[in-house]
């Protein structure tokens, strides 16, 4: 590439919007396209660097408006929600300069909304953005208490970036296969038409997300590729999936229960060898009946796709 060419590129990149950025560099970052292909390194930090800079998907009105009981005090560069109001959990104002219209979103939509039930996850609803045969780019909004039930991503490269709220993570890797006690199946496996075997795995994260905070990436062996998240607070996290699920191509989406690690393990002593310690025995299961997703619109700035 010529020096001129170069600043060409970069002209076109800072006339474009965030979202057109994330499109296009999303384009070259999955270009191969293949399941099971991890991006560089270099490709991987540049589109982290999108989405720390990505001021399309913002909601930052949003948190001019609400006004729950998990609003406790405000700044002129901050908003806290939480007991402690020198930790900012959601944004900082200056960093992301984010926008509700951008993405379409309001104050008022039912999504973030607190629902009277507690025995019932509510709703997630899903904002689609982009999908292609390569990647798929698409934000989650969840209210208090929303659920993200227990799945997997095969052969998939994720970015998962919080952009506002708190929300808590437990996610998981497979280890080698380690031999399980049936002793114990019909009693814990709700579901006795299941006849596969629980698969064991281990922690890579149990731990609370506070926007903002670094995109965290996952990837087809390692990172956590197993998820599942419980919102803290209304929030709203977006996800890049390179390539995403298809069916046809073998990569469902599978949802899991967890169980402690001495529940197939046929250790009756309940102590743990150090290699054990932070395993669980993950179990396939149908997708919750409680998980419902329901979608919405994108209404925030076009991507034009070439």
């Amino acid at each position: 590439m010529t020096i001129g060419q170069a600043r060409e590129k970069r002209r076109k990149l800072g006339s474009m919007s965030q979202i057109q950025n994330l499109y296009q560099t999303c384009r070259e970052v999955f270009a191969e396209g293949k399941a099971s292909y991890v991006p560089p390194p270099t490709d991987i930090e540049r589109l982290r660097s999108v989405l720390v800079q990505n001021r399309e998907v913002g909601l930052l009105r949003l948190c001019e408006r609400i006004r729950t009981k998990f609003l406790l005090n405000c700044t002129a560069n901050s908003v806290y929600f939480s007991e402690d109001v020198e930790q900012p959990l959601w944004l900082n104002i200056h960093t992301y300069n984010m926008r509700l219209e951008n993405v379409g979103l309001t104050a008022d939509m039912p999504c973030f909304r607190a629902t009277e039930s507690d025995s019932v996850p509510p709703p997630v609803t899903y904002i689609h953005i982009h999908e292609c045969d390569k990647f798929s780019i698409g934000i989650f909004c969840l209210p208090p208490s929303g659920v993200i039930p227990l799945h997997n991503h095969p052969g998939m490269t994720v970015f998962s970036k919080v952009l506002f709220g708190s929300m808590h993570i437990k996610s998981y890797d497979w280890v080698a296969s380690v031999p399980y006690s049936s002793r114990n199946q019909n009693e814990h496996c709700e579901d006795s038409r299941r006849h596969e075997q629980p698969r064991l795995a281990k922690i890579h994260a149990d731990s609370d997300l506070n926007a903002p905070c670094r995109t965290s990436v996952l990837y087809p062996s390692s990172g956590g590729n197993m998820h599942c998240f419980t919102a803290l607070t209304p929030c709203a996290m977006l996800d890049v999936l390179g390539p995403p699920y298809s069916d046809s191509e073998g990569r469902h989406c599978t949802y899991y229960n967890d169980f402690p690690y001495a529940t197939f393990s046929g250790d009756t002593t309940g102590s743990l060898s150090a290699e054990m310690e932070g395993c669980a025995w993950l179990k396939e299961i149908e997708k919750p009946e409680s998980f419902v997703v329901v979608g919405d619109m994108y209404r925030g700035p076009s991507i034009i796709e070439n």
